[in-house]
């Protein structure tokens, strides 16, 4: 072979090397920029919502915003927490976990924790864990229990320390004339607030002023700027923004009053205290009494509040709702206008539900499917079309699923199930439909047709069945009636009894 042949050859060697060099660093690229791609995740809190949306069926509430969102998500349908009150529904939310103490039935739980150097879970959150994984996690208002994410009572300056110390990159709200998180938590348009004025104030405010004139404008505009922030940095990032209403007081700017007539608005479909139940497990509506003490009338399971001023009140919470849902829309708009939503994962989370005259309890703090039911819809990449799945899921939930969908490992076994393989087939028939909820020295599990809710207490009845098949409003408690389905639902129950209620806290009475 001469030389000239042999030069040849080995040109064409070097061509086909380098193609297939070329080839392989291509192919390299490729997966390493797959599997090292996060979606940004924007997670929505919003609080004391009940799922009484458009969306959720609710013809005659305005919230034209969060419905949009779900006819590009799955809503879940039969979404619930763990326990029917802020602090705890969201330390549970944080950290995949159910509760096992009383500690982690109260609304101070991150910070008695804290305070007392007792161990949480490595990372403290899921927060936590996407900061450690590379994400910029940054969070604008109520995402723990504290309005601004920092340990203070509600009289006292804004505090140093974190109720999460390892899980933000930036912690913010902007308070306004209001100063504090706390007292924007309970303002009023004046700038005055529910703590300074002693509980001498309505429940609800109907001012004349712009979507800014209360908190939750603010933090939509703080959340708009924080998005075009993230937009420029070259890491995923989550975004958790906490809005404040619908909670107590029901304040809302004039304009979303006006969308309803309160003339038609219904009352509670479950007026009256469940038949075959004792009221232990219901309450004497002492947040919206005690703290609200302008009201025209007390809210008592004795005597029931006035239609007149049922609707006014239920007015009040949907006009706090429309506001919100703007707010909702001002941020999702800034999040399409960017270009982001192509590679966000949006999530809409309700902390719990609430009664609204519902067995004539005002407020939250039950076992019932009024307090523990609220919204959850999720919008993944690529979502063009919205779909409702009717499984049973849990707020301990999302941490696994958000995990999978990010493709990260979690960190430990948590308790929730990820909810991914529901946003790919809704219907999945081997779901196991089953939410664990606590409180109330109780335990309640909700399956696809019932709950069966187990309190460790003196007073009886204990064991309390409801058939949502046939009483969706939870009227009429089946337990002494239906001894069977009973005895099959505690097997299931038992499986979510962490032991939070040992004997010494009261032996049931069946």
């Amino acid at each position: 072979m001469t030389g000239k042949a042999i030069y040849f050859q080995l040109r064409i060697l070097l061509v086909v090397l380098y193609i297939l060099l070329n080839a392989c660093m291509n192919a390299f690229a490729q997966n390493g920029s797959k599997s090292n791609t996060r979606y940004n995740i924007v997670f929505i809190c919003i609080d004391d919502l009940r799922p009484e949306l458009g969306c959720y069926g609710s013809k005659y509430i305005q919230s034209p915003n969060i419905d949009a969102l779900a006819s590009h998500s799955v809503l879940f349908k039969k979404h619930f927490v763990t326990v029917p009150t802020c602090g705890p529904s969201r330390a549970s939310l944080l950290s995949g976990m159910r509760p096992r103490t009383t500690v982690e039935l109260s609304n101070d739980v991150l910070e008695l924790k804290l305070k007392a150097n007792v161990p949480r879970p490595i990372p403290e959150s899921f927060v936590h864990h996407l900061r450690n994984q590379g994400y910029y996690t940054v969070g604008i208002g109520k995402i723990s229990h504290s309005p601004d994410g920092y340990i203070y009572k509600y009289q006292e300056p804004k505090g140093k320390n974190r109720e999460l110390p390892n899980s933000w990159d930036e912690m913010l709200l902007d308070p306004g004339k209001w100063t504090t998180g706390w007292n924007a938590f309970f303002g009023y348009s004046n700038g005055s607030n529910r703590n300074d004025l002693n509980g001498q104030v309505k429940p609800y405010e109907r001012s004349d002023v712009s979507d800014e004139g209360y908190p939750d404008g603010l933090t939509a505009l703080l959340a708009e700027k924080k998005l075009k922030e993230l937009a420029g940095r070259k890491q995923p990032f989550f975004l958790g923004v906490g809005f404040f209403k619908p909670h107590l007081p029901f304040n809302a700017p004039k304009k979303y009053w006006d969308m309803y007539d309160e003339s038609k608005i219904d009352l509670s479909p479950s007026p009256g205290i469940p038949l075959n139940i004792n009221q232990a497990s219901l309450h004497q509506s002492g947040e919206f009494n005690n703290n609200y003490k302008l009201g025209d009338e007390k809210a008592s399971l004795t005597v029931p509040l006035s239609d007149a001023y049922s609707r006014r009140l239920r007015h009040a919470y949907f006009a706090a709702i429309s506001y919100v849902d703007a707010q909702v829309g001002k941020v999702l708009r800034t999040l399409t206008d960017l270009g982001l939503e192509k590679n966000t994962i949006v999530v809409l989370w309700g902390d719990h539900g609430w009664h609204l005259g519902d067995a004539r309890v005002w407020g939250k703090h039950t076992l019932s499917e009024w307090a523990l039911r609220s919204p959850l819809i999720i919008k993944t990449p690529g979502n063009r079309k919205g779909a409702v799945c009717d499984k049973v899921v849990s707020s301990i939930d999302i941490y696994p699923t958000l995990m999978e969908l990010c493709s990260i490992k979690l960190p430990y076994k948590a308790e929730g199930r990820s909810l991914a393989g529901l946003l790919k087939d809704p219907g999945d028939k081997s779901w196991n439909n089953n939410a664990f909820s606590y409180f109330n020295k109780g335990i309640s599990v909700r399956t696809a047709r019932y709950r069966l809710t187990k309190y460790y207490r003196q007073e009886s009845p204990v064991i309390e069945l409801y058939d949502h098949e046939t009483d969706p409003y939870e009227n009429i408690n089946i337990a002494s009636a239906q001894p069977g389905i009973v005895k099959n639902l505690k097997f299931v129950l038992e499986k979510g009894n962490t032991g939070l209620y040992n004997k010494g806290e009261g032996s049931p009475r069946e």
